[in-house]
């Protein structure tokens, strides 16, 4: 069977194509690695132009072309979605070409590399830490660059990740029944987290916690223990006396009432 002329044609320039890329890549000629690395690059294809960049790269350091390079380098792992290397090759053209005009978008770029490393909450987040730190410094060196707005959004989400973190954490330790440990950790979040959309269930949870730990504790802590998480019912009331969770709340605050032995007069929080 005969193949078409303009499926033969087709054929014909990819083997060609490849060909010439296969001699390029083997060849020792810089001039041509950049030229062909530059042309893959600006035709998406990033994988055959990165191989050519990796054998030019230290070549052209220092060198009037080394500026474009190392950008379209580190921007090649960033469209691979390669973020580890994306951010250390970005962080690296910042400080080798701090002037340059690129300079904004690669501390931008380096800066989301980062972001595209946190992982979901509940792992550990030493990447999310660093992301902000590394979003905060964008947002700080350029203070009105076209990217301000991208930038505090993605610290918001990173934020509100720790958050969850933070909370889901001292949930835990109310599951586990570790009470003192909860109490400690809702404390810690009220305090560190005062804008946070968990702040009630963080007030109810400590208040949950205190409770549960006085009626658990030994005889002569049981009374001290209820007073205390009566304080936190009323540090619960004063801010949340309206919302879903005021009537549990209530209704634990009963229980609590009843297990009270009145005295003369009663610690507060």
């Amino acid at each position: 069977m005969r193949l078409p002329l303009f499926i033969i044609l087709c054929l014909t320039i990819v083997l060609s194509s490849c060909s010439e890329y296969q001699r390029v890549l083997r060849k020792d000629d810089m001039g041509k690695k950049y030229a062909l690395a530059d042309s893959l690059y600006k035709r998406g294809k990033f994988r055959k132009s990165l191989k050519l960049m990796e054998q030019i790269v230290p070549s052209y350091r220092g060198k009037p072309q080394g500026e474009k390079l190392m950008f379209i380098y580190s921007n090649t792992y960033y469209n691979l979605e390669d973020y580890y290397l994306a951010g250390y090759q970005f962080e690296r053209f910042t400080q080798a070409y701090p002037q340059s005009d690129s300079a904004e978008v690669a501390s931008f770029k380096a800066a989301k590399s980062f972001y595209q490393l946190s992982p979901r909450y509940s792992l550990d987040q030493k990447d999310t830490d660093k992301a902000l730190e590394k979003l905060q410094e964008f947002i700080n060196r350029y203070p009105d660059s076209e990217k301000r707005m991208e930038a505090n959004t993605l610290v918001a989400e990173l934020r509100e990740k720790l958050e969850t973190k933070e909370f889901e954490v001292a949930k835990q330790y109310l599951h586990v029944e570790d009470f003192k440990a909860a109490i400690g950790a809702y404390d810690n979040f009220i305090t560190d987290n005062p804008g946070s959309h968990y702040r009630k269930d963080a007030f109810y949870g400590r208040f949950v916690s205190a409770y549960q730990l006085a009626i658990r504790s030994i005889p002569s802590l049981v009374q001290e223990r209820l007073l205390t998480a009566k304080g936190y019912y009323n540090s619960f009331m004063k801010y949340y006396k309206d919302t879903d969770l005021a009537p549990k709340a209530t209704e634990i605050y009963q229980e609590l009432e009843n297990r009270i032995v009145p005295t003369e007069k009663e610690p507060t929080i």
